[in-house]
């Protein structure tokens, strides 16, 4: 069980690193949105970064659930190590204050820089009162890992560029709208003919790919799940809110969800 103070975010480690990172992206959010909404999922391939990833969840009670029923548990054939994450996430700090801007953002950036050359009185000399020395330490510190394993979370999965570009800001609470699905918690009778049966009475739908899950449902059960694609964002939305939650067979409720 984890030692940190309870937080919506779950640091995550000893994942398997040879898998590719949209797909662990992927089956990381089918397995931890089954617990609760999960607003954002952080698995980066850096050097650093290998083999960890952050679960930012909605709430406090999807988190701890996550992590009381999934810690442990053999995902890509290596056991998941799971606990509260130091820090809140960008995402979470976003939900509780508006106006709050991640320190990795261009605006914070040009703010830090801005304090850190001083203020300039009327002769363009800069002003040594301190304020500003002490205003680029805290700027500075923002960007330092942590001394063990966990790093300091960022708020989208890629780092910046040669060029200066910065990540993206993470979701702050609502998924964007995507052509793509994926379905989870489905039983182990469910094919891609089956599925698409479902599906095609929805406009736009394209194709179903049906695969084993890395992992067990909520209930410990084998299961799968599937992509689902559809022509449009929009068209893909009309089936998500019609089939998100449907019933496949007794206690096997589908969960489906933009990817």
């Amino acid at each position: 069980m984890s030692s940190s103070q309870p937080n919506t975010t779950l640091y995550i480690k000893n994942l398997n690193d040879k898998v590719q990172k949209e797909e662990l992206r992927q089956q990381l959010f089918a397995l931890f949105t089954t617990y609760g909404r999960v607003l954002d999922v952080v698995a980066l391939k850096t050097q650093k970064m290998r083999g960890q990833a952050f679960i930012v969840f909605s709430d406090l009670a999807g988190a701890t659930a996550a992590l009381r029923a999934c810690e442990g548990i053999v995902f890509y054939d290596k056991p998941m190590h799971i606990e509260y994450a130091k820090t809140k996430s960008y995402a979470t700090l976003k939900r509780e204050d508006p106006e709050f801007v991640p320190p990795t953002s261009v605006h914070a950036q040009n703010t830090a820089s801005r304090l850190g050359a001083g203020a300039l009185n009327g002769d363009g000399k800069r002003l040594r009162d301190g304020r500003a020395d002490e205003n680029e330490r805290e700027a500075k510190k923002e960007r330092v890992d942590d001394d063990d394993d966990e790093e300091m979370e960022i708020d989208d999965d890629e780092e910046p560029d040669a060029k200066g570009k910065s990540p993206g800001t993470a979701p702050a609470g609502v998924q964007p709208k995507s052509a793509r699905l994926l379905c989870t918690n489905l039983p182990q009778e469910v094919t891609d003919d089956v599925l698409s049966v479902l599906f095609q009475q929805y406009q736009g739908f394209q194709a179903a790919n049906v695969a084993p899950s890395p992992t067990p449902n909520a209930a410990g059960q084998k299961c799968k799940l599937a992509h689902v694609l559809f022509d449009s964002p929009d068209l893909a939305s009309a089936a998500k809110e019609a089939l998100d939650g449907f019933t496949l067979k007794k206690g096997w409720a589908m969960s489906v969800a933009y990817i």
